[in-house]
């Protein structure tokens, strides 16, 4: 065949002819967002989760419970669990687990009655009154004066300690009187407490370093431990022990710089009656309920009712 034949050869058109836009031959540059989204716009984007719980709330919320004012019992429960739990290694080297118990029931109450800082109050008596009890506790097991347990205390010390408080607490949770009362109620829980640690002290410090210990009865040399034996050193221990605790007090704006004279008089008089109690009638015949968490509960009830008797006195003085 000719090539000029096969050059005039008309082939059909097997494809069709490509067509191209001019947006596809000069592409578009990407386009940029002016703006960032925020955390905000990106949870509207996200699926919607009903159930889902914000630590962020949880946590806001936890803390405008403990900030209820008045507190409650749900805030007082609440706040003193979670600082139980923080607290738990002080807490057990200081008290077995019922006196765990009893005083998580103490610390419950003490925060329903006078908030946060009726709480760090008595926190702050457990911390110093444990510390004082560990000092030298070697020795003291030696001489078999050592508190039982190490120092761990049960539920009838933590009862016997804070009796007198517990009283003061439901009073003014009850609000029984006006609040001149109120206030009354708030020195005599303050003043229970500065009583118990002045004596816890006294007794801890006059084992431990005591040279000279003596009746109060009869001034009779005495070996350390003996009931109702008092040594200087011991004294003049708890006396500070006192004075620390009602100043703790007047810082958390439990009571007035006149009220912190009145817990320290009470609790020097209470201990010195403890002293007398307990030369003249613990464990002597017919006195044999007479144990020392009985004697506490005597001891803290002056006290705490001396403060306040003081307090009226003073008031009706100021009022004549």
């Amino acid at each position: 065949m000719a090539l000029s034949t096969v050059l005039h050869i008309k082939h059909p058109i097997l494809f069709a002819p490509l067509h191209f836009s001019k947006s596809q031959i000069h592409p578009r540059k990407p386009s940029i967002p002016t703006s960032i989204p925020t955390l905000k716009s990106l949870n509207k984007m996200l699926p919607h989760r009903p159930n889902a719980i914000s630590t962020q709330g949880v946590l806001s919320g936890a803390m405008r419970l403990i900030q209820s004012a008045p507190p409650t019992w749900q805030s007082a429960l609440f706040s003193n669990l979670s600082i139980f739990l923080v607290g738990s290694p002080i807490l057990v080297s200081g008290l077995s687990l019922s006196g765990i118990f009893a005083a998580f029931l103490l610390g419950t109450l003490t925060w329903r009655a006078f908030g946060p800082s009726g709480f760090l109050l008595v926190a702050s008596y457990f911390i110093i009154g444990t510390a004082a009890t560990k000092v030298k506790m070697a020795q003291k097991e030696a001489q078999g004066v050592a508190e039982k347990r190490k120092g761990r205390r049960g539920p009838g010390s933590v009862i016997g300690s804070s009796a007198a408080g517990c009283v003061c607490a439901f009073l003014s949770i009850f609000r029984v009187g006006d609040e001149a009362f109120l206030a009354l109620w708030r020195l005599g829980f303050v003043a229970s407490f500065c009583t118990k640690l002045s004596d816890t002290v006294s007794s801890e410090i006059g084992k431990a370093y005591g040279k000279t210990t003596y009746l109060v009865t009869t001034f009779k040399v005495v070996p350390r431990g003996t009931e109702g034996a008092v040594s200087a050193e011991g004294t003049i221990a708890g006396l500070l022990a006192s004075i620390l605790l009602a100043s703790i007090g007047c810082l958390m704006g439990e009571i007035n710089v006149p009220e912190v004279v009145i817990c320290v008089i009470a609790s020097q008089i209470a201990n010195v009656g403890e002293s007398i109690i307990g030369a003249a009638f613990q464990d002597k015949e017919g006195f044999q309920w007479l144990n020392n968490d009985a004697v506490n509960v005597i001891n803290i009830s002056v006290g705490s009712i001396l403060a306040v008797l003081m307090q009226l006195v003073i008031v009706q003085k100021g009022g004549a």
